[in-house]
C-alpha cells in the first residue's frame, strides 16, 4: 500500500538560498510537493560551505533532499523568461531576496501575481518589509543579536555574546513559519476568492522568528520591573557592563530552579523537568529532600537569607543524584512518573531505536558522496512515516528536462545552464 502524499501534484519553486527558505521547501517536498530549486549559475551559496563535492557538502544536503535543481541566470533576459515560465506552472514561490533585488528579478509579489494570480508567494526577509531596517542585510546571527536572543543564555565569564550551541535558531524557526505560510496560502486558495484576486503573499522575517522562540520572555507588564523605553537610546546596543548584569541575572534565576535543569550522575548526565507541584513532590520523595518553596519555585526570594537557602537546593539535589548512575535515576523517575531522561550527543540519534522507529533518520546514496544518514521526514501520515528521502540534486541537474517540459528549450541556446 502506497503512502498518501497530501501535496502530490503541487509545484513549489525554491529561489531561496542558505537555510530558512530551503528548509521550508524541503518540508513541503516531504509531503509530496514537487520542489524545484531555482539557482544562479554558481548555485545556492550554501553549496560552497564546507563542500564534499563540487555540488555541496553536508550543510547543503541537510536542507535540499527530495528536490530538483534548475539553473536560471536572472540577470539575463533568457533567465527571466525561464523563470516566468516556471512561475506560470507553480503553486508556491519561495524566495529570500531583498526587496530591490526581488523586483529586478521579477520575484516581488506584484510581478509574480502578474504572471500567475493563483500562486502562493512566500518571502523570508531579515527584518520584515517595513521599518527603518527593512532593506538591511541580515542572517541568523544578526537577527538573534537584534532580538535579544543572543543574550538569553548569557553566562558569567562571557566576554562577548554567543549563539547558543551554534544553532541557527532564527533561520530554522523562520523555515518552519515559511512552511506554515505556504500551507496557509494553499488553504486560502481553496476558498472562494473574489474575482480578480491576486497571488496570496505571506511574509516571514528572521527577526520575528527570533522573537517567536522567546514568546514567553517577550511579555512586559506595567510595573514588573522592565526597562523603561525612555532609558533606551535610539540605536544603542548592549555593552560590556550590561552583558555582565544580564549574565548575573540569568545565573541567579538558574540558581533558584532545582527542578528544571541537568545534573551529573555517577556515570553521565540526566535532565530533570518538573513543571507542576505533584512532580516536584515526587522528586523530593525520591531524593529525600524537603523544599518548602516547591509550590512556586519561580517566585522571587523574600530576602537574602531565603535566596541563599533556595540556591542551596540545587546543590543538595546534585549531591544526591551524583551518588548513583543514570540508569538508576531514570528507572526511579519512570516508576513514579517523573519527567527525566539521559543527556545524549546528537550522534546518538543516528543509532537511537526511538528515532529510527519514527522515521526521523534516513539513509540515502548521494551521488559523489556515498552513503549519507540525515534527518528524515518530520511527518507521519495515516500512522505511517513519509516515503524514503530522495537525494539532493546536482546543480542544474533538471534544467534541460524542465525547459523541454515548459516549451522553453529554445531559450537555452548559447546559454550555459548545466
Amino acid at each position: 500500500m502506497s503512502i498518501r502524499q497530501p501535496l502530490a501534484g503541487l509545484r513549489v519553486l525554491d529561489y531561496a538560498q542558505y537555510v530558512a527558505g530551503p528548509f521550508a521547501a524541503m518540508l513541503l517536498a516531504d509531503l509530496g510537493a514537487e520542489v524545484i530549486k531555482v539557482e544562479p549559475p554558481r548555485g545556492d551559496a550554501w553549496r560552497h560551505y564546507e563542500p564534499l563535492t563540487p555540488d555541496g557538502g553536508k550543510w547543503f544536503l541537510s536542507l535540499n533532499r527530495n528536490k530538483k535543481s534548475v539553473v536560471a541566470d536572472l540577470k539575463t533576459e533568457e533567465g527571466q523568461q525561464f523563470s516566468k515560465a516556471l512561475i506560470r506552472s507553480a503553486d508556491v514561490v519561495i524566495h529570500n531576496m531583498p526587496p530591490g533585488r526581488a523586483r529586478s528579478f521579477g520575484l516581488d509579489l506584484e510581478s509574480v501575481a502578474a504572471v500567475n494570480p493563483q500562486a502562493v508567494w512566500c518571502c523570508v526577509s531579515a527584518f520584515g518589509s517595513d521599518g527603518p531596517d527593512a532593506s538591511t542585510l541580515g542572517y541568523d546571527l544578526i537577527a538573534q543579536a537584534a532580538s535579544g536572543l543572543l543574550l538569553a543564555d548569557a553566562r558569567p565569564g562571557d566576554e562577548v555574546p554567543r549563539r547558543s550551541g551554534g544553532i541557527a535558531m532564527a533561520d530554522l524557526t523562520a523555515g518552519l513559519l515559511t512552511f506554515s505560510a505556504a500551507l496557509i496560502g494553499l488553504v486560502d486558495r481553496l476558498r472562494d476568492a473574489p474575482p480578480g484576486a491576486s497571488a496570496r503573499g505571506i511574509e516571514v522575517s528572521l527577526l520575528g522568528a527570533a522573537l517567536a522562540v522567546q514568546v514567553q520572555r517577550f511579555v512586559e507588564l506595567s510595573g514588573d520591573g522592565g526597562v523603561d523605553d525612555s532609558d533606551i537610546a535610539d540605536g544603542s546596543s548592549c555593552d560590556g557592563d550590561r552583558l555582565v548584569e544580564i549574565a548575573a541575572a540569568v545565573a541567579e534565576s538558574d540558581d533558584l530552579e532545582p527542578y528544571y535543569r541537568c545534573y551529573r550522575a555517577s556515570d553521565g548526565y540526566i535532565a530533570l523537568a518538573c513543571l507542576n507541584l505533584a512532580q516536584r513532590l515526587k522528586v523530593q520523595h525520591v531524593l529525600g529532600i524537603d523544599d518548602p518553596w516547591a509550590a512556586n519555585p519561580q517566585a522571587a526570594p523574600a530576602d537574602e537569607s531565603e535566596r541563599v537557602l533556595r540556591s542551596g537546593l540545587k546543590d543538595r539535589f546534585a549531591e544526591v543524584i551524583s551518588t548513583r548512575p543514570v540508569g538508576h535515576w531514570i528507572a526511579r523517575f519512570e516508576e513514579l512518573g517523573i519527567p527525566g531522561g539521559p543527556v545524549h550527543e546528537i550522534s546518538h540519534a543516528h543509532r537511537s531505536e526511538q528515532v529510527r522507529a519514527n522515521g526521523l533518520v534516513q539513509t540515502i546514496d548521494q551521488p559523489g558522496v556515498g552513503t549519507v544518514s540525515l534527518l528524515g521526514s518530520l511527518f507521519k501520515i495515516d500512522g505511517r512515516a513519509a516515503p524514503h528521502a530522495g537525494t539532493a540534486p546536482r546543480l542544474g541537474e533538471h534544467t534541460e528536462a524542465m525547459l523541454q517540459q515548459l516549451g522553453q528549450l529554445q531559450i537555452s541556446e548559447g546559454t550555459e545552464y548545466q
